[in-house]
């Protein structure tokens, strides 16, 4: 359901003067339909009572036609951008007193050639009637000047309405607040004919549906502050909260797993020393005892061949170097002599002796036939 307030703001002078206006004329509008009204503070009631909570509520202020008089300009080629800003601009030169103490707004029409409306009013009277309402905790949609919702009389007269306790005079390009003096010299030969009051309710909720005009621009615009959804603030905190707690709970889980895997091996590795004949509290001992058998027995990692064939690998790559001697001590120490005409050639193959995890030691000489000479030795467990 749309719910929305008329409100008609009190005159500049009046508030001028101090009074603050608590009988204001009001409508209550639900879905197009004029509930209720009154002129008095029911209003007040009317838009506190408590409400559904999916309604929308809009409030709709209306500016009275004694200071705010509207005037159409016609620009018959000119688009409605260019229309608007023509519109704003004639007003101001038709305008009396200091241009900068004027508030002119114009609308814009829908297609070439419409008719341009132009409200001015001052900016003291925007400040009043805003600081009214700032008063009232009111925060309106808009602020239509009344005279706006008059329609355009027939051809050859002049409509008098009754809108909000002002009489308003809607010409073919005016509208403004009733003066009999000035009424009989605008409407000349022309006839003065009242304004059907249930065709004045009409015009004037079509006019609320879509207001031709908002004083609420320019200066007067207002400054919409971005406002945080609480519950969507919960929901991105609930979100962050998950976020850090998967974030360390992933690598917590995964130490876990590992912790988990290792001590699995482990226990392998000392089920497995066992059937050799080897008893050992843990996986560390289980591996020295059995390396150290090997060693007495020249097998394992300490044997011969490990390091042995590691040696001839890292040479395979690197054809320039030769093998002059070569012997294997019982710890697991290969000692070796190797050529090469240059010096980078042998760098090669301990670096790629290296990058397999052995422990390499070299000594360089030079040969007697010019090649390049190192006694290295290879440790064949790191």
């Amino acid at each position: 359901m749309t719910r929305t307030l008329v409100l008609w703001l009190p005159s500049a002078a009046m508030l001028g003067e101090g009074d603050a206006a608590p009988d204001a004329a009001w409508l209550r509008i639900d879905d197009g339909v004029i509930v209720d009204s009154g002129q008095d503070d029911n209003w007040v009631d009317a838009w506190e009572k408590p409400r559904d909570e999916e309604a929308a509520d809009r409030l709709v202020v209306l500016a009275p036609a004694a200071d705010v008089p509207l005037r159409w300009y016609h620009y018959a080629d000119a688009a409605p951008a260019q229309a608007a800003a023509a519109a704003r601009i004639d007003a101001l030169k038709d305008s009396l007193g200091d241009m900068a103490a004027l508030h002119v707004v114009a609308g814009q029409p829908a297609a070439t050639g419409q008719a341009v409306p132009v409200a001015v009013t001052t900016h003291a009277a925007m400040t009043a009637w805003t600081a009214w309402l700032q008063a009232r905790g009111l925060d309106p949609a808009a602020i239509m000047p009344a005279a706006a919702a008059v329609p355009p009389p027939e051809p050859g007269t002049l409509w008098t309405a009754e809108l909000g306790g002002e009489a308003i005079v809607r010409t073919d390009d005016r509208a403004y607040v009733s003066d009999p003096e000035i009424d009989a010299l605008i409407a000349g030969e022309r006839l003065v004919a009242p304004l059907d009051a249930e065709r004045m309710r009409e015009a004037l909720l079509l006019s609320l549906a879509a207001p031709p005009l908002d004083l609420l621009s320019g200066a007067w615009k207002p400054k919409r502050n971005w406002a945080v959804d609480p519950a969507m603030l919960r929901l991105a905190r609930r979100l962050l909260i998950a976020l850090v707690a998967v974030s360390l709970l992933v690598p917590i889980v995964q130490a876990i797993r590992l912790a988990s895997d290792t001590g699995r091996a482990d226990d392998a590795v000392v089920a497995m020393a066992r059937k050799a004949g080897v008893t050992a509290p843990d996986a560390a001992a289980a591996e020295s005892e059995l390396d150290r058998r090997l060693a007495a027995t020249g097998g394992g990692p300490l044997a011969f061949s490990v390091p042995a064939s590691a040696l001839y690998d890292a040479m395979a790559d690197t054809p320039g170097v030769s093998l002059k001697s070569l012997s294997h001590r019982t710890d697991g120490t290969l000692t070796t002599t190797l050529a090469a005409p240059r010096v980078e050639d042998i760098n090669t193959v301990l670096l790629t002796l290296q990058a397999r995890g052995y422990r390499v030691t070299a000594q360089p000489s030079a040969g007697a036939d010019g090649q390049q000479m190192a006694n290295i030795t290879i440790r064949a467990v790191p």
